[in-house]
């Protein structure tokens, strides 16, 4: 496995970027999860902006429409959405796809680690979660995993 940290995706304004830019210079831990805003995990939101804040973690929320068709809005509807409903601060990037034949690297990088649950492999639904560690170390969690049980 490579290092997540280093594979480029889009923000949401098209600008290319890593998690590792998106950190602080005192992160320890990134957690990066694939979001939808009509899914029954959204609420979710709420403990991811608290994560968001703690000294040493970047939260980077990737909408995907892939489960459900349960992010059909734009980039700007999906942001107002978030920002208003959860108040969340956290970068969010372009819409992406998790899985299939035009899943984004980082993804594919992240889908080979084991959850607490022994899946590896494809995301399943919304909402699934990865601790990434300065070192590149991946912890993964399903969509039924709350956030402040992550860390």
């Amino acid at each position: 496995m490579g290092n997540p940290l280093d594979i480029e995706f889009e923000d949401m304004n098209g600008e290319h970027t890593t998690l590792r830019a998106l950190g602080e210079s005192n992160n320890e831990q990134w957690i990066v999860v694939n979001v939808a805003s009509a899914c029954g995990f959204t609420k979710q939101y709420t403990q991811l902006q608290e994560a968001s804040v703690l000294d040493g973690i970047t939260v980077v929320g990737f909408p995907c429409n892939q489960f459900g068709a349960q992010e059909p809005g734009t980039h700007q509807e999906i942001c107002d959405f978030t920002s208003a409903k959860y108040e969340v601060t956290f970068p969010l990037m372009s819409k992406i796809e998790v899985k299939g034949e035009n899943q984004h690297p980082l993804f594919t990088e992240l889908s080979q680690s084991t959850g607490s649950d022994e899946h590896t492999g494809d995301i399943r639904w919304n909402f699934e979660k990865f601790l990434v560690s300065k070192d590149g170390s991946v912890s993964r969690f399903s969509s039924k995993d709350l956030p402040s049980d992550m860390l």
